[in-house]
């Protein structure tokens, strides 16, 4: 009996890590950015908990608002706000992986909203951004599924 339980359980975990390396959306215990609101980075130019009574369910994944006018925006238009890649980092990507992102990395470059790994491999990636960006929308289609 023990030994089923732990076989089941060994089993749902491995399922569990497998499905989230393939998720589009970087999202630690289900939550995108790490459950701040994908809207506040554009509209107040920092990030901004989001609460969980204000939450949307997109991409398999919930977002979190700290408005009812964030929610409505991103509801409306979930490509304008969501980060590029999913949320994973941008520099990783132009290097051809997905790697897990730091909220405080954040950027927004052409209304376009990244992340990126720690803040020294965003100093990386602020020194080329145009071609580090091509290169990432290249290999982006490829590793999403990944």
């Amino acid at each position: 009996m023990k030994r089923t339980i732990i076989i089941a359980v060994l089993a749902l975990f491995i399922i569990v890590q497998a499905k989230a390396q393939k998720s589009e959306i970087f999202a630690p215990g289900g939550k995108a950015i790490k459950g701040y609101d994908p809207v506040a980075f554009f509209k107040e130019s920092k990030p901004v908990k989001g609460a969980d009574s204000l939450s949307y369910s997109w991409k398999e994944a919930t977002w979190l608002f700290s408005s009812r006018q964030n929610l409505e925006a991103f509801k409306a238009d979930p490509d304008k706000y969501a980060p590029q890649y999913g949320g994973y980092c941008a520099y990783g990507l132009s290097q051809g992986h997905k790697a897990p992102t730091q909220t405080d990395t954040w950027t927004v470059v052409n209304d376009k909203l990244y992340f990126n790994y720690n803040s020294k491999v965003k100093e990386l990636w602020t020194k080329d951004q145009p071609a580090l960006i091509k290169t990432a929308d290249e290999k982006w289609p490829e590793i999403k599924g990944q």
